[in-house]
């Protein structure tokens, strides 16, 4: 689908650890403008002070340490209730700052972020996500924490101490995740029920393991002491295991008896109200889902043209069902094995880290790992992007080899691209480098920035002659917009998890299985699945009129620069950020 990168919370962070920056440019600095940045200081200060205080091992994943690494969120209804007030308090505070004066400058952009975040997160209170959402196999706790536990530093009896006390916590937050899906299922707001199945089989495979085996044992791994080693262990046998083991038969038992049968939004009390403001919190736009919708079937016939004009030109047939039959059977486009697979992708990684120069003044200093994923989180998990954290200094493009066999080369050259280099890596790590950037910038971001830019670079990938076959060529153009035709279809116009499934194997970007997961995938992340061509249309849209006001005076590597020169700002703040920067360039001559 464009494996997306994944997040802990999404209401807040519907985007995931990024970072953002500016650049200095724009309106000069002047007294009047000294107020609203005080003020933007403040309140940018009070909430990176506050959402590390109440979520703190989501502040560790956001490379915002706190002060101690003992923390676990209050997942209570009552810390949710304190967290919306604060959140009420700022949203009344950000109303009364212009901060027109300072366009262009790092404050600008704090306060961007501050008022995307705080109202996206308002405007998906209606959704009662707390009441349901956790219960996903995609972002579900038994994911996050799994992460929290690979950036918890080590090393230390201090770190060593604060990281049993924080574990030691998650028998609580577990059993307060069942009484709030107990309230959910009292009001209404229930996970499906084929997504209940799905996080019962993960834990299932979990709970079967050895305690040295569990993800969650990554700080006992990470460290030299043997008596950690022994502690940890027992701290999971003895205390977590039996708490997970616990909500497991919960969901088995109880919540799986009143979990929804439909998997759409629709199916939740306010489901439509619910959507457009997931809709916003993904993609920073103010959207209809049905002008979301018609948006995306207007590229999808665009993009098909092309694809069938190379496949009468290069493949030897321009019809979309012989051609997508050819580039699924091909032998040459399958991988033989699980490694082979492995070793393809992290080729076409380091293929792309070589020709990227061409079009980027800078690189990120972090490289990027390819790694796989644990078997026991299942063959559905997306292949995915995940930003150095904590004590990891490096980027992991994290990729799930079980369906080596169904999986095509072509596709996962198009998957590398969108990924690593010129991908998720590239941009989140030069994010994560600018200079002037205020903490929030780590804990906000926009998901349509960020996909959207990792759409865009599937087709730099093609610009740069990555790609090695007309089959990734054709695919590359199969599947894009897809997402924003099938989202809103299936969560408010009524879609037939049957249909959804059919439109995305006619792309012949994935298989039927692989089509299969990413209903599953929808039906716990809403409007997500049309981020990726909202930003991505809008990264072209911008490109082309940048390209057609300066004609040869235009520069790509300096159009780059200024994308990603602010971080993964909201859609609106970029499209004022570029044309601010194509009158600069008009009046340099």
């Amino acid at each position: 689908m464009g494996r997306p990168i994944s997040s802990l919370r999404i209401v807040a962070c519907a985007a995931g650890f990024l970072a953002l920056a500016s650049c200095r440019h724009g309106a000069p600095e002047s007294a009047s403008a000294d107020a609203p940045r005080s003020e933007i200081s403040r309140l940018a200060d009070e909430y990176v002070a506050q959402f590390v205080a109440h979520f703190p091992e989501q502040a560790e994943l956001a490379n915002v340490p706190p002060p101690r690494h003992d923390g676990l969120s209050d997942n209570s209804l009552d810390a949710l209730a304190a967290w919306q007030k604060l959140e009420d308090g700022w949203a009344e505070r950000i109303s009364a700052i212009g901060g027109r004066a300072l366009f262009g400058q790092p404050d600008w952009v704090t306060l961007g972020f501050l008022r995307e975040s705080i109202e996206a997160s308002r405007q998906q209170r209606v959704c009662r996500l707390e009441l349901w959402q956790s219960v996903s196999h995609m972002t579900g706790w038994q994911v996050a924490i799994a992460l929290v536990a690979e950036a918890q530093p080590v090393g230390n009896d201090v770190a060593r101490r604060e990281a049993l006390a924080r574990y030691g916590k998650l028998p609580h937050f577990l059993d307060t995740e069942i009484a709030n899906l107990r309230e959910g299922i009292r009001l209404g707001f229930t996970s499906p029920r084929r997504n209940v199945d799905l996080v019962v089989k993960q834990l299932n495979g979990t709970l079967a393991l050895p305690a040295e085996k569990w993800p969650l044992y990554s700080p006992a791994a990470r460290d030299g002491s043997d008596a950690f080693r022994g502690q940890f262990s027992e701290l999971i046998s003895t205390q977590i295991a039996p708490a997970v083991r616990r909500y497991r038969d919960f969901l088995r038992e109880e919540y799986r008896t009143a979990a929804r049968e439909n998997q759409a939004l629709s199916a939740l009390p306010e489901g439509s109200r619910c959507y457009r403001a997931m809709l916003r919190g993904f993609t920073s736009l103010d959207r209809s889902p049905d002008d979301v919708m018609e948006l995306g079937r207007r590229t999808v016939e665009a993009n098909l043209a092309t694809a069938l004009s190379i496949g009468r030109e290069r493949l030897g047939t321009g019809e979309l069902a012989p051609l997508v039959a050819r580039v699924r059977r091909d032998e040459a486009n399958h991988f033989k094995n699980r490694d082979e697979m492995l070793a393809f992708a992290r080729s076409a990684v380091e293929r792309a880290h070589a020709a990227v120069p061409r079009f980027f003044d800078r690189l990120p200093q972090a490289a990027v790992k390819v790694e796989a994923y644990p078997d026991e989180l299942g063959s559905e998990m997306s292949d995915s992007y995940w930003p150095p954290r904590g004590a990891q200094k490096d980027g992991t493009y994290r990729i799930n080899l079980l369906p080596f066999g169904v999986r095509t080369r072509s596709d996962e050259e198009i998957t590398a691209f969108h990924e690593a280099y010129p991908g998720h890596h590239l941009q989140v790590g030069l994010a994560l480098e600018l200079p002037d950037e205020h903490p929030i910038s780590r804990i906000a971001g926009t998901g349509s920035f960020v996909e959207g830019w990792a759409r865009y670079a599937e087709a730099l990938a093609e610009e740069l002659g990555l790609y090695t076959s007309d089959y990734a060529r054709v695919q590359r153009r199969l599947w894009p917009s897809r997402g924003m035709v099938l989202d809103p279809g299936f969560h408010v116009h009524g879609w037939s998890r049957a249909r959804v499934v059919a439109f995305i194997v006619e792309s012949g970007r994935f298989s039927e299985k692989e089509s299969e997961d990413a209903v599953d995938r929808i039906a716990v992340m809403p409007g997500q699945l049309t981020s990726y061509d909202s930003g991505g249309l809008e990264f072209f849209a911008l490109r082309a009129e940048a390209e057609r006001e300066l004609g040869t005076r235009f520069d790509l590597r300096a159009f780059h620069a200024v994308i990603l020169g602010h971080g993964a700002v909201t859609l609106p703040m970029l499209r004022e950020l570029v044309r601010d920067w194509i009158q600069r360039q008009k009046q340099r001559g």
